[in-house]
């Protein structure tokens, strides 16, 4: 078995650049989590929704 070293790699080689990680963070902070909530809002509204169409609306029963 071989070992892996690192010893051939330059230091920067296994840190990210400022850069890359600035867009990282932008893509997920405006684009990919904001659909993730808006898709658990809207799951949670659809479930409240069918929920309230098998058993009805919440409140007293009807006389």
């Amino acid at each position: 078995m071989s070992e892996v070293t690192t010893e051939h790699l330059s230091p920067e080689a296994g840190k990210p650049s400022r850069r890359r990680e600035l867009i990282t963070f932008f893509i997920l902070a405006f684009g990919i989590w904001p659909i993730v909530a808006v898709g658990v809002v809207g799951g949670y509204g659809f479930l409240v929704w069918m929920f309230q169409i098998v058993y009805g609306p919440p409140g007293p029963p009807g006389h």
